[in-house]
């Protein structure tokens, strides 16, 4: 249907939790069900597939859906036919060489002639390409850490996020080749009116994500306390200041980065803010 966008999601796992998650808090409403692999919104022109990870590459390519959430890597590796729309910024890792722990790593030379257990041999190829390395790449759909444990393979290249598994197994990560995300990629042939509810969709998707990480204060200062206390507090443009009832006061909105939080509170009540609130964001709209 014309007027009706597809989006490909992985079945199950966290890359699925989350992507739903971001849908839903972008204010659509998509039915769910374990039995059900493809779900239309109720408020909002989509449609989801759900499948595989490995498959969502293929299916954007093809048409057989408009857009699909997916990692970085899966999208590397299948190197099919599709443009990243949005970098999503969650489920990060990184796609890296690892050896065994007590094997003295002297560079990315010490890869040439040795064999290489991995599930994406593709962008492994392509890096041993452009570093001129001539490895065996031996291809393995899961457990690629134990290959050098069992004498199947000299080394691992795998996703790695905490690094606990490489450690289990006796091995050290050595060279990271790509840092991957969730990203939303996109068919490069899109019709104009499925562009704009792609567009839609990109504007609700950093409305949230711009309010996650985003605070909105509000509190009371003394006005000759205000230039001090407007300069912790730069806000999306500037502070909102109202006059309180009370005379001499004033009132002051404004938005802060979290990470920022306790080190400007700090700041503020040593400059004379009482009544401190603070409140999460959201969604925030520009």
């Amino acid at each position: 249907m014309e007027g009706l966008l597809k989006i490909a999601v992985q079945t199950k796992g966290r890359l699925n939790e989350d992507s739903i998650k971001l849908i839903d808090e972008a204010g659509i409403k998509l039915p769910l069900s374990n039995r059900k692999l493809i779900s239309a919104a109720t408020n909002f022109p989509l449609e989801a597939l759900f499948l595989r990870d490995d498959d969502i590459p293929q299916a954007v390519a093809m048409g057989v859906s408009d857009i699909g959430i997916v990692g970085e890597n899966e999208m590397l590796e299948k190197k099919e036919n599709v443009i990243i729309a949005k970098r999503l910024g969650f489920s990060k890792c990184r796609l890296s060489l690892a050896i065994p722990k007590d094997d003295e790593y002297t560079g990315v030379g010490y890869f040439n002639g040795k064999k290489i257990a991995t599930s994406y041999p593709e962008i492994l190829k392509d890096f041993f390409k452009e570093k001129n390395i001539s490895a065996e790449i031996h291809v393995i759909t899961g457990s690629v850490e134990i290959a050098p444990g069992i004498g199947l393979a000299d080394a691992i290249f795998d996703i790695v996020s905490s690094g606990s598994t490489l450690v289990s197994n006796r091995l050290k990560e050595v060279e990271v080749v790509v840092k991957s995300e969730a990203v939303l990629i996109a068919n490069p042939n899109l019709s104009g009116v499925k562009k704009a509810i792609l567009d839609e969709l990109i504007f609700r998707m950093e409305s949230v994500q711009r309010a996650e990480k985003k605070k909105y204060i509000l509190l009371n200062a003394p006005n000759d306390k205000l230039a001090e206390i407007e300069s912790y507090l730069p806000g999306m443009k500037s502070p909102t200041v109202m006059p309180l009832a009370e005379e001499g006061w004033s009132s002051v909105h404004s938005v802060i980065d979290e990470k920022d939080f306790w080190e400007i509170i700090g700041k503020l009540k040593a400059a004379g803010a009482t009544g401190i609130l603070v409140i999460p964001i959201e969604k925030m709209i520009f």
